[in-house]
């Protein structure tokens, strides 16, 4: 509509000339009874083509100041004496006390009706200004253009804007001293909102009409945006406001609700003032209430939520609320990055669980006061006694304590990627937490090592080859939280080589997917003996398979000549000192006295293997041998009378001594140990598995007791009958499978050798490099160097350190600043 008028006043007035005769006070008097009839909405008979000719007139004639100023005076007094009584009309003693803070004993919906009045007064007022002053600039088009623009005042439509926000905005209210309309105005609009995010509706579109013209008016003439009346008034108003709301509401929650629902509420809050924003107030407020909730209700307050009992994230944790987890992630992350408060927390849990289950292992692992009298390699239905043996609890409660530790890695796994949106901090934090309980826990090591062990016998059985993967992925998982990675290989080899030699492993490929993967967590240095050892026992097959050939190419003529399958073993590859636990290093190594027939064969393998690797010594590990025995029991009472019995090479070598003794004839404990020189705690063991067993007695004991001493005599026991052909018997275990504490010394013991020489090596690759270091800097290499695989104490580091100055391998320098040493080549 301006521009249209614009141009046909342009075009009717072509041809004005300066000679035209202006009387400025008439030409003014017609254009201010023209404004009149705009303001009064009865402008309907005015000519526009008229007035805008008169306001050019005006201009042309260097008027334009007195215009301006005639313009300016009465838009002043129509807002004065027209609009103002007009606003003032309609204002309510009962806003004036919602001004002055006494609000709680004015009758709300009153105070809500007298508001709205008020709003609808203002918007009213505001539009209808408008829409004047838009036809008024329409009339004074010139001028804007002209006049304003030379002497750079603003526009007149610009100058009305700011007589609104004077006259009326501020108009100050004749009963109440200090305040004016505009303060009645946000303290209405502050209510409403108030009354709105207690639950009440109201009416937005008004609210938002009255945000309009707050946006719309400037604190200065520039109109710059950072002047707009709605920043620079009512926006500080309403967060002051919000902030004092949503601080109180903070504390309320606290007391009065749980955490879940604190953050299920501090979730709406944000939602409805980002609604709030878009369709009440303004956009540009909407940073500005976030940061106010963020910091009243979460910075101030997340810490408690997170900390309260009995709701709390370790209430969350513990009963498996991830949804209220990652509300509280969600809501901790708007204040915090790092998110530490719900970090703390969650490593607290963490550690505390992992404490509980090391706590629960070390009860199981104490030591039984009863005798141990459970067998090894029993057979499925065969020997099985009431009651569960200790070597089982112990066993079971080493699988038990990685199984518990492995579930509550799976349970945390969960919560971090389903609640916690797989954050890297809070992974490293979580990773950080199972490490420092599962390295607290002293046999952790041996644990992992006995649950591989336990899976790899009879775990896997039945399971797919995903399965596998996975359950071994678990355990490298666990793997690569211990620090100590050299004490587990030294169980790990211990478990391996019982199972390679007794073959008890379920799947060779199992076995070798685990050293696999074993290479890729830990490097080939880690895994180079457990290779060698598999390299050994697949050169020991066709060792025995080549024996077995030789021997029928000899053409020997005993039919009952017994086969042999040795397993040659590298003395440096295979834990040996693990596997003769019945002797001391100290003394010399007990030799078994074999039976005739079988020392003849074992001095015919011997002689066939040192004819192919001449200088090469065998040692016989009779303990970690088995044979098979065909027995025969002329009094027993079923039909058939013989049995296959599989014992160990120490039970066959003790039963073979009852084939010389006539019916009836008897040994004494100490008579065989003088004829078999087995030791004695061994022939304890195998005497109690074949007399004192109820299911495998095929000797008979006097007097019958499950100890066994010297002067006990022992029978063939030839009324021996079974259900079975085949019969097992496995050799009483003189311990559980878990180390006691003296075995465990002994184990650290000879793993701080070991680490000896580890450190050593590595000073000697370093110093070898650099030539010459200063200690610090020494120190902090080894330690860098070795930590993948244990973490090197620094005392034995610099122990070592003098080790090899006094053998000669480094030397201290000489007046350096800092101790140093040199390597001497």
């Amino acid at each position: 509509m301006r521009s249209a008028l614009a141009n046909q006043g342009l075009r009717t007035l072509k041809g004005l000339t300066n000679n035209d005769d202006l009387d400025f006070d008439s030409t003014w008097g017609v254009l201010s009874s023209s404004l009149r009839e705009i303001h009064t909405k009865n402008a309907s008979n005015l000519s526009f083509e008229q007035l805008y000719r008169n306001a050019y007139k005006l201009v042309l004639k260097k008027k334009g100041d007195a215009l301006y100023d005639k313009v300016k005076a009465f838009e002043r007094d129509w807002l004065l004496y027209e609009v103002q009584p007009q606003i003032l009309v309609v204002l309510s003693a009962c806003l004036f006390a919602s001004g002055s803070g006494s609000s709680a004993t004015t009758n709300t919906n009153e105070q809500r009706i007298a508001g709205e009045k008020l709003m609808k007064a203002l918007k009213q007022a505001w539009e209808d200004h408008n829409l004047c002053m838009n036809m008024t600039t329409d009339v004074l088009m010139y001028m804007d253009r002209v006049y304003c623009t030379d002497n750079r005042k603003p526009s007149i439509f610009t100058a009305s804007m700011g007589q609104f926000r004077d006259y009326v905005l501020r108009a100050p209210i004749p009963m109440v001293e200090g305040v004016t309309v505009a303060a009645i105005l946000f303290t209405v609009i502050l209510d409403q909102i108030r009354m709105e995010r207690e639950g009440e509706i109201i009416d937005r579109a008004l609210i938002r009409s009255c945000i309009y013209m707050l946006e719309g008016l400037y604190e200065a003439e520039d109109e710059e945006e950072s002047t707009k009346l709605y920043l620079t008034s009512f926006e500080p108003e309403f967060l002051a406001a919000s902030r004092e709301f949503y601080k109180a509401e903070g504390q309320s929650l606290l007391r009065n609700a749980d955490a879940g629902t604190f953050c299920r509420h501090t979730k709406k809050r944000i939602a409805e003032e980002s609604d709030r924003c878009r369709s009440t107030l303004s956009p540009l407020t909407l940073s500005k209430i976030k940061a106010v909730i963020e910091k009243e209700m979460i910075k101030d307050f997340m810490r408690d939520v997170i900390e309260l009992p009995g709701s709390g994230v370790k209430f969350m944790l513990d009963n498996d609320r991830l949804d209220e987890l990652e509300m509280v992630y969600d809501l901790i992350s708007k204040v915090d990055p790092k998110k530490e408060e719900l970090k703390v927390a969650v490593q607290r849990r963490i550690v505390e669980l992992g404490t509980d289950i090391n706590g629960a292992a070390k009860i199981n692992v104490q030591p039984s006061a009863k005798p141990p009298d459970a067998l090894e390699n029993r057979p499925d239905g065969e020997n099985r006694p009431s009651l569960e043996r200790p070597i089982n609890q112990q066993t079971a409660a080493a699988v038990k304590w990685v199984d518990d530790v492995l579930l509550l890695k799976e349970k945390y796994d969960t919560v971090l990627t389903i609640s916690f949106n797989d954050d890297q901090g809070l992974q490293t934090a979580f990773s950080r937490s199972f490490t420092d309980f599962i390295n607290a826990f002293d046999r952790s090591s041996e644990y992992l090592s006995l649950f591989f062990d336990e899976n790899m016998k009879k775990g896997i059985k039945g399971k797919t080859e995903n399965e596998v993967d996975a359950l071994l992925d678990k355990g490298i998982t666990l793997l690569r939280y211990i620090h100590d990675k050299d004490m587990f290989e030294r169980y790990y080899k211990k478990h391996l080589s019982r199972r390679l030699l007794m073959k008890r492993s379920v799947s060779m490929d199992a076995e070798r997917q685990m050293i696999s993967k074993m290479k890729m967590e830990v490097g080939n240095s880690f895994t180079q003996k457990i290779e060698s050892m598999f390299k050994d026992m697949a050169i020991s097959e066709d060792l025995s398979s080549n024996y077995k050939q030789h021997v029928a190419r000899l053409g020997d003529p005993d039919p009952r000549r017994a086969e042999l399958d040795v397993n040659v073993l590298t003395t440096t590859m295979w834990p040996l000192e693990a596997m003769n636990q019945s002797y001391n290093e100290e003394d010399a190594r007990p030799t078994c006295i074999f039976p005739a027939a079988v020392e003849k064969i074992k001095q015919g393998f011997e002689k066939f293997y040192l004819d192919k690797h001449s200088g090469r010594q065998l040692h016989w590990q009779t303990n970690m041998g088995t044979a098979d025995l065909r027995a025969y029991f002329p009094d027993a009472k079923t039909r058939m009378k013989v049995r296959e019995l599989n014992v160990s090479t120490y039970a066959m070598v003790v039963l073979l001594l009852f084939n010389d003794l006539p019916t009836g004839a008897s040994y004494t404990c100490e008579e065989i140990q003088a004829k078999t020189n087995i030791p004695m705690h061994e022939l304890t063991r195998n005497l109690q598995s074949l007399a004192v067993a109820p299911k495998t007695r095929v000797l008979l004991k006097e007097p019958m007791s499950k100890d066994v001493k010297s002067s006990d005599r022992f029978f063939f026991n030839e009324g021996f009958s079974s259900q079975f052909t085949k019969i097992k018997i496995g050799v009483v275990t003189s311990g559980n499978k878990v180390e006691d504490q003296d075995e465990r010394k002994e184990t650290e013991k000879k793993n701080n050798d070991t680490r000896g020489g580890i450190i050593e090596a590595a000073i000697v690759r370093i110093m070898k490099q650099r030539k010459e270091l200063n200690h610090q800097r020494l120190i902090t290499e080894v330690i860098q160097q070795l930590t993948s695989r244990f973490s090197p104490d620094v005392t034995m580091v610099k122990k070592r350190i003098e080790s090899l100055i006094e053998r000669e391998y480094l030397d201290r320098v000489e007046d350096a600043d800092r101790p140093a040493y040199r390597y001497l080549a």
